[in-house]
């Protein structure tokens, strides 16, 4: 299926490895220009080795208070114009019972106020042009315990609906991907190969954890104008898992 976005312009945040990284090349692969945007200037050259590709390399520390604002600049003066925007960087906040707001101020920035800055800084060129999408990869809304995260990301879902009615007759789709059990840095970091193993015979019914490739084959139709009629839609890649409702 031809996904009619080559020599479209994207916008990729936390591009440097796992699931950021993986949408970045399966948008290169369908003829999209790239702006990556990750901390670790090293690991987006190599993307660009690897790729052969330009590419508009952003680093960039999300925590910064003008982030989202050199981010955008940034894109738009390296692309011309951002038509998709993949808002992929942040990081799970697991808190105890009593956290101090500083932790807490830090998780919602880092999962979900830069990625509403990024969105205003750049919806107004999509709207000018009749056209845009908006992808968020989000997380699931009812955690086991408290984690920043995933109030951000919840967060996000409400944000992303609201918006989405806001900016559908100007051509715009604004959509969610909470990633269930996806191979990443973070995952590897997290669980032990013997935990991996017991949930996907358990709580995962296709019976294995996700690959980044799997989000980013998602990631690259909601971009397309294959699906233009989908918009405001929180769409789980997680394998069915069975544990948690997303």
């Amino acid at each position: 299926m031809d996904l009619e976005i080559a020599g479209k312009a994207a916008l990729v945040t936390g591009a440097s490895a796992g699931i950021g990284r993986a949408i970045a090349k399966a948008l290169a692969a369908e003829g999209v220009k790239l702006a990556v945007v990750a901390r670790r200037r090293a690991l987006l050259e190599s993307l660009e080795k690897e790729l052969g590709a330009k590419l508009v390399i952003i680093e960039q520390d999300f925590m910064a208070e003008d982030a989202a604002r050199r981010i955008a600049d940034a894109a738009l003066a390296g692309l011309g114009a951002v038509d998709i925007l993949v808002n992929n960087a942040g990081g799970s906040r697991k808190f105890q019972l009593h956290t101090d707001e500083a932790q807490w101020q830090e998780a919602m920035t880092l999962n979900f106020t830069r990625q509403r800055q990024l969105a205003d800084l750049l919806v107004d060129q999509m709207i000018a042009r009749k056209w845009g999408r908006i992808v968020n990869i989000t997380g699931k809304s009812e955690p086991e315990g408290i984690n920043g995260a995933f109030s951000a990301k919840a967060a996000m879902h409400a944000w992303a609906k609201g918006l989405s009615r806001e900016v559908g007759k100007h051509g715009i789709t604004v959509n969610c991907i909470p990633p269930g059990r996806i191979i990443s840095e973070q995952i590897l970091r997290n669980y032990t190969p013997e935990y991996r193993q017991w949930q996907s015979e358990h709580e995962i019914p296709v019976g294995e954890y996700g690959q980044p490739e799997d989000i980013a084959n998602l990631v690259c139709f909601l971009a397309s104008p294959r699906a233009r009629y989908i918009t405001g839609a929180v769409i789980p890649v997680d394998g069915g898992l069975r544990k948690y409702q997303f």
